[in-house]
């Protein structure tokens, strides 16, 4: 079958995207690829499509959880067989996994990076008949870019055990110097590089110095109606900017980290149906997201480099209406950001306090901890041993950065189940027990192989079919368990700390100085860089963006705030005037979309033109919805 009649039997597209075809050809050709696209950009059809259209199975890297349950719940949706294999998973499920994937027809297994080099994994390696390798968030192979993660390194070893396998390398935002760091460290020769631009022409950007940060976001959500996204730096600034909202009408919820599974998808559901117009989040929202129809994202703090801001901004306005992104900063916020480098990475003599008070607080002994995971409290810890947060965080990064151990905030292993009695007895069971018949029914229905190997469940999914509530079914589950009927594990939701190494003599533990230092000094480019965007009330905003990624083709947007400051010099009161009755003219009747208006406006600029539509809109004049429809208000 040709990837013209995959994309449309699987995915429901009569045409790919701009670049999507030249990098799936490159790709069936055997080439190595760097794809740059944006947040958005359709990066999984990219090695979906071309995985169906070759033998065997396609290897999926990728860092983010989260992301890798979407997708393999997604193609499985379209009856292609997929898999993952992430943090949290015991033993024996696996072992299960890799070997449903080498002996079926399964055409996707997600591995996060921690994954390829366990004896385990290359022992099942060969029966996997792997024919493309797909590395998502490919910059985080990089160790100057900005979200470097030490395990990606050990993908250039798996290239020597699959020799000839093409590698297709995905990210959003990559710098020159990190895009041509990915092509030396996943080793690759025979290659394309395919990058689409960092334009984004319905896509407003803005900076604004303010006193009052909430003033303004309600201000900017009064005015920009339709979906919206408030970034955070805090987990508690999530809470009280969302209460606040909530208290002037506009219907919010907040989201980060440390909210439970059930909670996090409940708020995500609702924002995505629209049920909650705005969320406001710390940067663990948003990542595998697709809600096209985002209007406005705001930035109640300034991130610490382009990089973030781009993917997060680039959030809003996927479906090419227009959108708006605008920051807010106060005066303090740039020095502040500038003091960054010597907190995230601390001497060397106070990485080694916090490892000895991790060890004692762990309890592991030296020479011991390789390849265990630990339950760690970072709150208690802190308490008991009277760290600062950020010293210990930012040292537990350090360590990672070692490939000393690694620490996941967030490791969530669902509930498991399997039915540990025959059918014969089962049956009788449900005889004598039939309050807790609906609940077995509903699990042999709903669950394959239950009877042969543990199965993930969802007790939500389950609680839903029944007409039940949560509590009810866990109840339910726990009685059977009791009766031996199943073995019951519930879902596990806490911070672990995995042991790459033995714990090693506090006086031995090594930190590689000049590396530690280098990875200060980019931090410190990066923030000098977004301190610059911030500062910068000449230069047009995407231009600033784009030659920040090496993208010189990038043109003055004409819609930031630089671009209509700039054009206000060159808008006459006798012009602005003129253009400002002809809009009215047109919009009294009835609302007209904002490109159709535009082109009612003959011999006039379209830059003047989005200049007086701003300014009435910011004087309460007319409205833009969120559909781009334009009306007197």
């Amino acid at each position: 079958m040709n990837i013209h009649c995959i994309l449309k039997q699987y995915w429901g597209y009569e045409s790919f995207r701009p670049l999507q075809e030249d990098i799936i050809q490159s790709i069936l050709q055997g080439r190595d690829v760097l794809a740059l696209l944006p947040t958005g950009g359709g990066k999984s059809v990219c090695f979906q499509v071309p995985a169906m259209a070759m033998e065997g199975l396609c290897l999926v890297i990728s860092p983010l959880i989260a992301l890798m349950k979407d997708q393999v719940e997604n193609l499985r949706k379209k009856n292609i067989t997929a898999y993952a294999i992430y943090s949290g998973m015991s033993r024996k499920e696996v072992i299960n996994v890799l070997k449903v994937a080498g002996e079926s027809n399964c055409k996707f297994l997600y591995v996060s990076p921690e994954r390829l080099e366990t004896n385990l994994f290359l022992e099942y390696l060969p029966s996997f008949n792997t024919s493309l390798i797909a590395v998502d968030e490919a910059h985080c192979i990089s160790q100057w870019g900005y979200d470097f993660r030490p395990p990606y390194l050990r993908i250039s070893e798996l290239r020597k055990e699959l020799p000839g396998v093409p590698v297709l390398a995905l990210t959003a935002s990559a710098t020159p110097d990190v895009q041509e760091d990915i092509c030396e460290k996943l080793v690759f020769k025979k290659h394309s590089v395919f990058r689409q631009s960092f334009e984004r022409p319905n896509l407003s950007y803005s900076v604004f110095k303010v006193d009052s940060k909430i003033n303004k976001i309600i201000d900017i959500l009064q005015k920009v109606m339709g979906s919206g996204i408030v970034y955070c730096k805090s987990r508690r600034r999530t809470k009280d900017i969302s209460d606040l909202l909530n208290m002037h009408g506009i219907v919010s919820g907040f989201y980060h980290a440390g909210l439970t599974p059930d909670e996090r998808s409940a708020k995500q559901e609702a924002w995505i149906n629209n049920q909650t117009r705005t969320m406001v989040c710390t940067n663990a929202f948003g990542m595998g997201i697709d809600k096209p129809d985002v209007r406005i994202v705001i930035h109640a703090d300034a991130p610490d480099c382009v990089e973030n801001y781009y993917q997060e901004a680039g959030r809003a306005g996927r479906d090419g209406k227009k959108a708006y992104a605008v920051l807010l900063y106060e005066a303090k916020e740039p020095e502040e950001l500038q003091n960054l480098p010597q907190i995230r990475f601390p001497a060397t003599d106070q990485i080694r306090l916090v490892y000895q008070s991790l060890m004692n607080y762990l309890q592991v002994p030296s020479g011991l901890g390789e390849g265990n995971y630990y339950d760690f409290d970072m709150n208690d810890f802190i308490r008991k041993f009277n760290h600062d947060t950020q010293l210990a965080l930012y040292s537990l990064k350090a360590l990672e950065q070692e490939q000393l151990l690694s620490f996941n905030e967030q490791v969530f292993l669902p509930s498991r189940i399997q039915f540990t009695t025959n059918k014969e007895i089962l049956y009788e069971f449900e005889n004598s027990h039939p309050d807790l018949e609906p609940v077995i029914k509903t699990l042999l229905r709903t669950y394959e192989g239950i009877f042969d190997q543990p199965v993930f469940i969802y007790e939500r999914a389950i609680a839903f079919i029944l007409r039940q509530d949560g509590e009810f079914v866990r109840s339910s589950l726990k009685q059977l368990q009791a009766f031996s009927i199943i073995r019951y594990t519930p879902q596990k939701d806490s911070p672990q700390i995995f042991f790459i190494q033995n714990r090693v003599r506090t006086e031995d533990l090594f930190i590689n100085e000049e590396n530690h230092k280098k990875r200060r000094q980019q931090l410190s480019d990066r923030i000098r860089s977004f301190v610059k965007y911030i500062d910068d009330k000449k230069t047009c905003r995407s231009t600033i963006i784009g030659i920040y990624f090496g993208d010189t083709t990038v043109k003055p947007c004409g819609i930031c705030d630089t671009c209509l400051d700039h054009h206000n010099h060159d808008l006459s009161s006798e012009e602005f005037e003129k253009i400002h009755r002809k809009i009215i003219a047109l919009i009294q009747p009835k609302p007209f979309q904002s490109r159709d208006l535009l082109n009612q406006l003959p011999g006039i600029k379209k830059e003047k033109a989005w200049r007086v539509v701003h300014f009435l809109q910011a004087e309460n004049k007319i409205e833009v919805d969120k559909d781009g429809m334009i009306r007197l208000k």
